[in-house]
């Protein structure tokens, strides 16, 4: 057992994962924090994530002590202007994991959303954006927003098997979010049921978008020119790896193996960003260490950035410049990288004695922070799983900065190849 698990028993008690504690999420699913039907049932809707400022609204981030403590947001979070402008229907603030702090999506207070996807017992959602996942996959929203720093918008994606946008980082404001590494990690994105609802949803968050993704479509109508760079990770789920290999054949991309030695790079930047991400949470949360109103689950994270801070964060910071070198010669010679989301299904809730197992777990399942220390954008798109006792996996494709149009487009055309039964 490593240092880190021991240290996590001690630092927490018995918590059983989806409990509700507190009050309960506002919708059966627990996927709100806050939620305000739409007059009209058949109205386009739109859902934030609860560390997306409001204005008149509490912005909880998922917390007890600021459920109860905090005062409404003074003005909304700089990415709903578009929203505002537009007049778009606002129907809740979504659910995530305490201060955006557990990849499970646990929260102990206001209920943990489960998978759309579970059948039988039951599976996570994914975090930290579950409630924005769990929303839009259960239609009670067509796009919601989430926040990604380490793969929280993507992972709930692979969890719930909908579509979700890690924006390039600093393409959309984070000024009203509650961050957890804003200088390098943090950026605010879109989920929805398909691609054109993603894109959509992008059209909310950056001007201009629409015009973009359709003369990205008219520019590449089909895959047979898009060069694809796959990388294979070790650890990975066979049947994963084959719904990948499967969904880029059928598509019809231009497949190219990615080498070890790139590989042995990306594993170097998903352990610095797992670092960068624990030191920014004790950073930002170690003022609340010691309160009874926040969960163990959330200090035993704030300790373990606690642990990471030191010579181990200076040499990750240290090697991000190279990392964004290796990325971008990569994407000289082909147009997107491929692999999975997650390397495995998602977990069932499991009565747990130490948390933070699961989201250790977690953490090492998915393929995500690496692209966050770089800065680019990445797509996850849920592709069909067979013979693994769950419905879907999720391919996630990587693009060069500000891609995100020519993006939207390879996972549309994933999306007319294959389809989920």
């Amino acid at each position: 057992m490593t240092l880190k698990l021991v240290l996590t028993g001690l630092v927490c008690l018995l918590a059983f994962d989806g409990c509700t504690i507190g009050p309960r999420a506002a919708t059966r699913d627990r996927a709100f924090i806050e939620y305000w039907p739409p007059a009209k049932p058949s109205e386009w809707k739109l859902a934030i994530k609860d560390n997306i400022d409001m204005k008149g609204v509490v912005t909880t981030a998922g917390s007890e002590f600021l459920a109860k403590h905090a005062p409404p947001a003074k003005r909304d979070a700089a990415c709903l202007g578009i929203a505002r402008e537009r007049h778009v229907p606002i129907v809740g603030k979504t659910n995530l994991s305490e201060f955006a702090v557990a990849p499970s999506g646990i929260n102990e207070y206001f209920g943990t959303p489960e998978s759309p996807l579970s059948h039988g017992w039951k599976r996570i959602a994914g975090g930290s954006s579950c409630g924005s996942a769990v929303a839009v996959a259960n239609r009670e929203a067509d796009v919601a927003f989430g926040t990604d720093t380490a793969g929280s918008i993507r992972v709930p994606a692979a969890c719930c098997g909908v579509v979700g946008l890690k924006t390039t980082r600093g393409l959309v404001s984070l000024k009203g979010i509650y961050p957890i590494e804003p200088e390098i990690l943090d950026t605010v994105g879109p989920l929805a049921r398909d691609v054109a609802g993603t894109a959509e949803g992008m059209g909310l968050l950056e001007s201009g978008f629409a015009s973009r993704y359709a003369a990205a479509k008219a520019q590449m109508p089909s895959a047979q020119r898009i060069r694809v760079g796959r990388l294979m990770l070790k650890g990975t789920n066979p049947k994963i790896d084959a719904a990948v290999d499967a969904a880029l054949a059928k598509t019809g991309f231009q497949v190219v193996r990615l080498s070890d030695r790139f590989r042995d790079q990306w594993d170097q930047a998903k352990k610095d960003g797992d670092t960068m991400a624990a030191v920014g949470i004790w950073l930002n949360y170690q003022k609340y260490g010691n309160d009874g109103d926040i969960s163990g689950r959330t200090k035993s994270g704030i300790l373990l950035g606690r642990l990471d801070y030191g010579d181990r964060y200076r040499q990750a910071l240290s090697r991000q410049r190279a990392w964004q070198g290796d990325l971008e010669a990569v994407l000289e010679k082909v147009d997107f990288i491929a692999l999975p989301t997650m390397q495995n299904i998602p977990p069932h809730m499991t009565l747990n004695f130490r948390v933070g197992v699961m989201d250790e777990r977690v953490l090492g399942m998915q393929n995500t922070v690496p692209v966050n220390v770089a800065g680019n954008p990445a797509l996850a798109v849920p592709i069909p799983l067979a013979h693994a006792g769950f419905p879907a996996a999720s391919l996630q494709l990587i693009g060069r900065y500000r891609s995100e149009a020519a993006l939207l487009n390879a996972g549309r055309l994933v999306e007319a190849a294959v389809k989920i039964k």
